[in-house]
């Protein structure tokens, strides 16, 4: 069974997660949608709202499930039996990150490896960090995040 990882903290989801999500889920037979908590980044939302959100966004994709967990993502893969990651990659800058972190992964983990998905043009401006300033200004963030997340706002 070939079952990816896609990690992330989705604080909040937008379409850009929602796009590379639905297409990569045919590529596996099950895709787990791993909220990852980080210490040392405080989040705007709840792991439990944004469990729920992403559930109430992914509601119908049956291959699609999402879990929480804390730790190196790579540990993670092993516990669930993931051989793959998906990382989405917007910029330039995104890959060169994202690159650097799939390498140090591959270097704990050779069994892993990491699928990069680029982003729609009209989704590479999106993202999590300044969907939350617009929040946190009473702004409009309507365009830029599925529909089914506007409730958990």
């Amino acid at each position: 069974m070939k079952i990816a990882l896609f990690p992330g903290s989705f604080d909040p989801v937008t379409k850009a997660h929602v796009d590379i999500l639905k297409r990569s889920v045919s590529l596996f037979d099950k895709v787990i949608v791993g909220i990852g908590l980080n210490s040392s980044k405080p989040s705007f939302l709840s792991s439990d709202t944004r469990k729920r959100m992403l559930e109430a966004v992914f509601a119908d994709q049956p291959k699609v499930e999402v879990m929480v967990y804390e730790g190196l993502t790579v540990e993670f893969c092993k516990k669930i039996n993931a051989s793959y990651m998906i990382r989405g990659i917007r910029t330039v800058s995104d890959f060169e990150y994202e690159k650097a972190i799939a390498q140090m992964n591959h270097a704990l983990v050779p069994e892993i490896e990491s699928i990069f998905i680029v982003s729609k043009p009209g989704y590479s401006s999106i993202s999590s960090t300044i969907v939350r300033d617009i929040l946190r200004n009473h702004g409009d963030v309507s365009q830029f995040i599925p529909k089914e997340a506007r409730e958990f706002l």
